[in-house]
């Protein structure tokens, strides 16, 4: 990554004047706990990056720092804010809900937070979707739920609508949840605000189980989904070598970052081959896959097999191609391509073979966060809300260097965090396979 043109600044919508409720609210509240705009965390702390700028006398790039601020913009006692869920079902996204609702509520006396139904529809009169008053009563417990209470949709929304509805509503604080194409309709909602020189904050959460928002380290819900597709790499290898030659294929997601798919492979050491986005698959040949596969079953009689969703995409390139509501590309189903093509080898080879295929997605997005999200997502919820109570605008909360930190939209929204194949995570996925030795055979 090139950090040195990222621009940092957050910008904000007004001086911030007013005391904040913090002070009176919370007894135990110190005055320490207060975080400062001075109070920043390095975008690289790697020791001989940082280095080279004390050499140069400048000062490292670096992210302002997430938290509660002694002054804040908005009246609490005048504000209404707002919350959408948007794109794919994922564990947390009620815990993300109930934390920035209890946080308005107890931390800053907000009474006011509407729910907006399915996304960026909710804001279009044309949907007829209602509104919910998230309530606390509405809030508690939702927490064991998977999905959203708020539903979700899929699909760009004509912005100024939206804006129209938001100023309606008279919304001073607009929390966004979900992944880039959110954040990149999150960031057009934000300019058109600052155009009509409204006085609205709108405050992105990323959302993704791919976990390849840039510039956020971890996103929420991740966790989670390598928790269970952990499970499934567990009953993967039950099935594999419960018989002879048997094959156990996993797809998981991963359209274009196969974090997931690596992760879980670490988690739970029982797969032989990981294929993901960022490593081209070559299927035939010596050094193919199928050849790799058959060396696998011979020598061991099974084996376990884990692809990314959007891994080998690039065999289906002569195909038409298509796209969905919001724009964006429909892969195509590569562990189905995998599975008819795993049967052919080994039926020209005449070797029986008992292949099982496993998709775990759809069970693994609409699940509750585990114990690890839901602490995490209540880390987001309550600096999303000091952010915008703060006045701040135009920008997501993220976790970076081990900080919760502001990044600006303009940083962020259309560009994607990889696997980097030379990277430690990747080599030590292959470490922990052997799978290269497969290929070598």
């Amino acid at each position: 990554m090139i950090f040195e043109s990222i621009d940092t600044h957050i910008p904000i919508l007004g001086e911030a004047k007013i005391d904040s409720p913090l002070k009176t609210n919370m007894a135990s509240f110190q005055t320490k706990r207060f975080i400062s705009d001075e109070d920043r965390v390095l975008i690289n702390v790697e020791t001989k990056y940082f280095n080279e700028f004390c050499k140069s006398n400048t000062t490292p790039p670096s992210f302002e720092q997430a938290g509660p601020r002694e002054k804040i913009y908005f009246d609490p006692s005048k504000l209404r804010c707002a919350i959408a869920t948007c794109g794919g079902l994922c564990p947390g996204l009620n815990d993300i809900i109930r934390s920035i609702v209890l946080e308005l509520y107890h931390c800053y006396n907000v009474r006011t937070v509407y729910g907006i139904r399915h996304g960026l529809q909710g804001f279009v009169p044309s949907y007829g979707h209602t509104t919910i008053d998230l309530t606390l009563d509405v809030v508690s417990g939702i927490q064991d739920t998977g999905g959203s209470i708020l539903g979700s949709s899929r699909g760009t929304q004509d912005i100024t609508t939206i804006v129209d509805c938001i100023e309606r509503m008279n919304i001073g604080i607009l929390f966004m949840v979900g992944g880039d194409g959110t954040l990149m309709a999150s960031k057009k909602i934000a300019e058109e605000i600052n155009n009509r020189g409204l006085k609205v904050s709108i405050i992105g959460i990323p959302k993704t189980i791919d976990n390849d928002i840039f510039l956020v380290s971890r996103s929420f819900g991740f966790d989670t989904a390598v928790d269970v597709a952990t499970d499934a790499i567990k009953g993967a290898h039950n099935e594999a070598s419960a018989y002879p030659n048997g094959i156990a294929l996993i797809k998981l997601m991963g359209r274009h970052s196969g974090f997931l798919a690596a992760t879980a492979a670490l988690a739970q050491p029982d797969s032989n081959f990981v294929m993901i986005p960022e490593v081209d698959i070559n299927l035939y040949g010596d050094n193919g896959f199928l050849q790799a596969l058959e060396n696998r079953v011979t020598k061991r009689t099974h084996a376990v097999v884990i692809v990314a969703e959007g891994a080998g995409q690039s065999f289906f390139e002569n195909e038409k191609k298509e796209y969905d509501e919001s724009g964006n590309l429909k892969l195509k189903d590569i562990g189905i391509f995998l599975k008819e093509k795993i049967t052919d080898w080994f039926e020209k080879k005449n070797i029986d073979i008992s292949l099982k295929y496993i998709d775990p997605s759809y069970i693994i997005r609409s699940l509750p966060a585990n114990a690890n999200d839901s602490v995490f997502c209540g880390f987001l919820g309550r600096d999303a809300v000091h952010a915008g109570m703060a006045g701040k605008t135009k920008l997501l909360i993220s976790f970076w260097n081990n900080h919760y930190v502001h990044i600006p939209m303009d940083a962020s929204a259309g560009k994607r965090k990889q696997i980097d194949p030379e990277g430690r995570l990747w080599q030590s996925v292959l470490e922990a396979t052997g799978q290269e030795a497969f290929f070598n055979d």
